[in-house]
């Protein structure tokens, strides 16, 4: 498929995105993804406004991130959206909750969504095998569901280049690059065996798309999802279109070979969208993560088929909780289905309950604490936010997660990388 120029592939995104938009309206799919829940107009207060607060300030301190974003939704109760600490460690410019991200791992989930749509609209099957698609050898046996479901075997490309996206961050890296890389790596099983996770399977799904639709997985992202959801702040943008939009957070991570993993940082703030692609290549905000990840865990964009097919799930791995599991191309932790990432300079988690509505966004500054950092931040968010009071009229629905927040918690304190402030340690220990 030949090169588009990105004027060109901005101009054929946008008018995919406003042909969809006039043709549902711009209360279409998004007002799916919101009317269940009808969401309380209030702000979530009083002492768990103040837990959400203090856990948050703590995971930005432990992370080394400088400044902080989130969000919890308890549609009986209100919400509760906050910005803490500053765009970087030497700037007294504060973080706010507008401001733009880098979605992360989250981009996979769009991409399974495109997906599911396609299979709706007849133009490809979840068993179809992926290898005829893109011509490319070694593939036997791998289907589009396998690529969603993690399940393909394929090795996870990004390990060995990680180091070089520190180094030279606005590197553009052609798909097909990252998916040699992937399939140079040992695999871990055969097609269907096992799960394990691998962003080699969502590079490969990227370009398996592109190729069955002659369409760049720009515009299917907007056509198949922004579009529909109306998130205007969401989207894959060119390669070389390496800085975030408006004001934003600097990206840190840990100087490879530094002294201190928590004070020895580098900034990869301008980060080309390729080297995650369909993977980890979008850029988002608070708001439009919080319509996202409604919008994903009730299946609303998706035919009653494939929304069931997104969320029979699998074990994630033979050693984890009977709780953890994993749909077609997001996570489902108990209620709670979405995502959690470490990219270069970002840690982001989004997830949504179907049943009640909770919902919890977050994003932090410095990556280096790790994946399992954010999803412990976000599920100990979600853990106090369930417990927000009902506003009057309303009534508490029984939010049921096989977790607490202190037990979230302190799985965040021990993957953190920083020792937060004196004053909080020495408050922490007053109050207990």
């Amino acid at each position: 498929m030949a090169v588009r120029s990105k004027w060109l592939r901005t101009v054929v995104a946008s008018v995919a995105t406003a042909a969809v938009l006039l043709t549902t309206g711009c209360t279409g799919a998004r007002g799916a993804a919101e009317s269940p829940f009808d969401q309380v107009d209030a702000q979530i207060g009083g002492a768990v406004a103040e837990e959400l607060e203090a856990a948050l300030t703590e995971a930005m301190h432990r992370s080394g991130s400088s400044g902080a974003i989130a969000g919890v939704w308890a549609p009986w109760a209100g919400s509760w959206e906050i910005a803490v600490g500053t765009v970087s460690p030497e700037s007294d410019t504060p973080v706010t909750a507008d401001m733009s991200f880098r979605a992360g791992l989250i981009t996979t989930g769009m991409a399974c969504t495109v997906l599911l749509k396609l299979v709706d609209e007849g133009r490809v099957q979840l068993n179809q095998q992926v290898g005829p698609i893109v011509g490319v050898p070694g593939l036997d046996g791998i289907t589009f569901a396998q690529l969603c479901q993690q399940t393909s075997g394929l090795g996870d490309y990004y390990g060995p280049i990680r180091q070089y996206l520190i180094k030279n961050p606005e590197r553009v890296w052609p798909p097909a690059e990252l998916l040699a890389s992937g399939l140079a790596r040992d695999r871990a099983g055969e097609p269907g065996e096992r799960w394990a996770y691998s962003r080699t399977a969502a590079i490969l799904l990227g370009i398996a798309l592109e190729e069955a639709t002659n369409t760049d997985f720009a515009e299917l992202l907007a056509r198949y999802v922004t579009g529909p959801l109306d998130l205007g702040g969401t989207a894959l943008p060119s390669p070389t279109d390496v800085e975030l939009p408006g004001a934003s957070a600097v990206g840190l991570v840990s100087t490879p070979g530094g002294e201190s993993r928590c004070t020895d940082t580098t900034d990869v703030s301008n980060l080309s969208s390729s080297a995650g692609f369909a993977a980890f290549g979008a850029i988002s905000n608070l708001e439009d993560l919080r319509v996202w990840s409604r919008a994903l865990a009730t299946g609303v964009l998706l035919s009653e088929e494939s929304a069931t097919a997104q969320w029979s799930t699998v074990p994630r791995g033979a050693e984890v909780e009977s709780w953890e599991s994993y749909g077609l191309g997001a996570d489902e932790y108990g209620p709670m289905r979405g995502a959690s990432s470490e990219i270069p300079g970002s840690l982001t988690a989004a997830y949504a309950d179907p049943e009640t509505g909770l919902t919890v966004v977050i994003a932090m500054n410095n990556s280096t604490a790790g994946t399992l950092f954010a999803r412990t931040t976000a599920l100990a968010l979600a853990s106090i936010g369930s417990k927000a009071e009902a506003a009057e009229g309303r009534e508490m629905p029984l939010v049921e997660l096989p977790w607490s927040a202190e037990q979230m918690l302190e799985s965040m304190r021990e993957r953190g990388i920083c020792d937060p402030p004196a004053a909080e340690e020495e408050s922490a220990e007053g109050e207990g």
